[in-house]
């Protein structure tokens, strides 16, 4: 048989054995293997990666506070708490990894101003890091779909809160 990819003829398959103590640790490794077979097969179909261990989260945070500045009455708010959740990934990152999620996130907040390169958490050291000089990449499709699904799901929240409102005024009158 050849297996192909991308016009070019691969004549050797590879087989990956799995072994495991029972069927759960097995579907586990399995679950790992098909993720990371995903992340690379992600990575090549974008031709980009962008920086990862938090540090895309860090720069979008710091992106919107600058940006938050500019706008006015409660939109400001929305705004400031969009900032505010890009830093879970960060903190459960670090907290994951057993370190305090404040110190790294504060560690992580000030080294990201004292440079202009995307700054990521180390999860052995709890310490900033640079994820792109260490190899640290995170899949471009995966951070454009974060994004989008996280502008859905508060616009969809949104609604839902203000349905609830409306019928509950509605109740009182």
């Amino acid at each position: 048989k050849q297996w192909y990819q991308r016009r070019v003829a691969i004549t050797a398959g590879v087989t990956i054995l799995i072994k495991g103590p029972n069927k759960h640790t097995i579907t586990q490794i399995k679950d790992a293997v098909r993720d990371g077979l995903r992340a690379v097969k992600n990575a090549i179909d974008d031709g980009r990666v962008v920086a990862g261990a938090g540090a895309f989260e860090v720069a979008i945070y710091q992106a919107l506070q600058e940006f938050k500045t500019e706008v006015k009455g409660k939109a400001r708010l929305g705004v400031e708490a969009f900032a505010e959740a890009m830093l879970i990934i960060p903190k459960c990152l670090a907290q994951n990894a057993g370190h305090d999620a404040q110190d790294c996130l504060v560690r992580l907040l000030q080294e990201y101003k004292g440079t202009d390169k995307p700054v990521g958490l180390d999860l052995v050291s709890g310490e900033a890091m640079l994820p792109m000089e260490a190899g640290v990449f995170d899949n471009y499709c995966v951070k454009k779909q974060l994004l989008n699904s996280c502008t859905v799901i508060s616009s969809n929240l949104l609604i839902v809160d203000e349905v609830m409102r409306a019928g509950m005024s509605s109740l009182k009158g």
